[in-house]
C-alpha cells in the first residue's frame, strides 16, 4: 500500500490554482525528491498532506487515511521557515516533542545534539538561523514516523550546514518510512534521492526512478531538471 496517493487532487486559493488535478503515489523504503521551481505547488502538497490544508477537489491518503488524527500520528513534519518558539530551550522543546508525539524517540535526538555540541539549555534565540534549522531538522527525525514531509530542509542554510542536514536524513530514516523532500537545490540532494516526481503548475510532470532517470536518459537529474524547467 502507498504511504501517500493522491487522485486528481485541486486546490485553489482565490483566483491561483496551486493544484490542478495531481495523481502521484509515494510507497515506503523510498526518499522521495519533490521538486520544481518556486510556484510548482510542492508546499501546497505537502501542507495537504500534513492535514494543514482541506483539498477543493480529488483525494488523498496518507497510510490508507484521509489527513486527520489518524495521518498525524505517522506523519513527521518539517515547515519550510522555523516553527518553533525562539524563547524554549532545546531541553524545553524535547519535552514538548516527548508529550505531543508517542513515537518521538528522546536518546535519539539527545544523541545528534550532543555531536553538534548543542547546549540543552541553550534557546533557539541565542543560535544562528543554520544552528535552528538542525534543531528542528534532529525533532523532525527523531520520530519513528512512517511518512517524513520536509519542506525545502536545505533552503537558506550554508554548505556544510546542507551536508550535515542530508547526511542526517539517510542515517535517521526508517527504510520501512518514506522521505518526501521538497526543494529546488536539486545538485545538492541528488544523492540521497531513490526516486523524483517534477511538478510545475500544480500538475505532475513525471515521476521515475533516479536510476532510470540516468539509465534512459543519460543524465543526472539535476541536468534533466534544468532541460525541463529551461533555468
Amino acid at each position: 500500500m502507498s504511504i501517500l496517493e493522491t487522485k486528481g487532487l485541486v486546490k485553489h486559493f482565490g483566483p491561483t490554482v496551486a493544484l490542478d488535478g495531481m495523481t502521484l503515489a509515494v510507497e515506503p523504503g523510498r526518499i522521495v525528491g519533490l521538486l520544481g521551481p518556486n510556484g510548482s505547488g510542492k508546499t501546497t502538497l505537502i501542507k495537504l498532506a500534513n492535514g494543514l490544508l482541506v483539498p477543493d477537489a480529488g483525494e488523498i491518503w496518507v497510510d490508507g487515511h484521509q489527513p486527520g488524527r489518524e495521518s498525524h500520528a505517522v506523519v513527521s513534519y518539517l515547515p519550510e521557515r522555523n516553527s518553533l518558539p525562539l524563547w524554549m530551550t532545546v531541553d524545553q522543546l524535547q519535552d514538548f516533542y516527548a508529550d505531543f508525539f508517542a513515537d518521538f524517540q528522546r536518546k535519539r535526538s539527545e544523541e545528534m545534539l550532543d555531536k553538534l555540541e548543542i547546549q540543552p539549555k541553550q534557546k533557539l534565540r541565542q543560535m544562528s538561523k543554520g544552528t535552528r534549522e538542525k534543531v528542528q531538522l534532529i525533532l523532525t527525525m527523531s520520530r519513528q514516523a512512517k511518512l517524513y514531509l520536509l519542506d525545502e530542509p536545505i533552503g537558506g542554510v550554508d554548505p556544510a550546514a546542507r551536508d550535515y542536514i542530508l547526511d542526517t536524513i539517510i542515517r535517521n530514516y526508517d527504510p520501512a518510512a518514506a522521505v518526501i523532500l521538497s526543494t529546488h537545490l536539486i545538485a545538492d540532494v541528488e544523492r540521497i534521492l531513490d526516486e523524483v516526481i517534477f511538478v510545475n503548475q500544480g500538475q505532475v510532470l513525471f515521476q521515475s526512478t533516479v536510476d532510470a532517470i540516468r539509465e534512459e536518459k543519460g543524465k543526472s537529474v539535476d541536468a534533466l531538471f534544468r532541460e525541463v524547467y529551461k533555468c
